[in-house]
C-alpha cells in the first residue's frame, strides 16, 4: 500500500544546518526511529506531530507535507 502523504522533511533537516534525525526526533518528542519512518513516508504522523514539526522549521504544514489524493 503507498501512501498518499509525502513530505520533504530530510531537504528541511539539510537546510536547517543538516539536523540529524535524533535531533529533530528531540525537538518534537519522539524517537529517532519514527522521524526515520515519516521521513520514508512508512508512517504517517499525528496531527500533534505534525504541527510540532512545522513549529521546528517554522513553516505551514503544506510547506512540509503534501498529500495526493487517489485519482480512481
Amino acid at each position: 500500500m503507498s501512501s498518499n502523504l509525502s513530505n520533504s522533511i530530510r531537504t528541511l533537516r539539510f537546510l536547517h544546518n543538516e539536523m540529524t534525525q535524533k535531533q529533530l526526533a528531540q525537538a518534537i518528542g519522539v524517537t529517532r526511529q519514527t522521524v526515520m519512518a515519516i521521513e520514508a513516508n512508512k508512517y504517517s504522523p499525528t496531527l500533534e506531530v505534525a504541527f510540532k514539526i512545522a513549529l521546528v522549521f517554522n513553516l505551514p504544514l503544506e510547506e512540509i507535507f503534501q498529500y495526493q489524493p487517489d485519482s480512481d
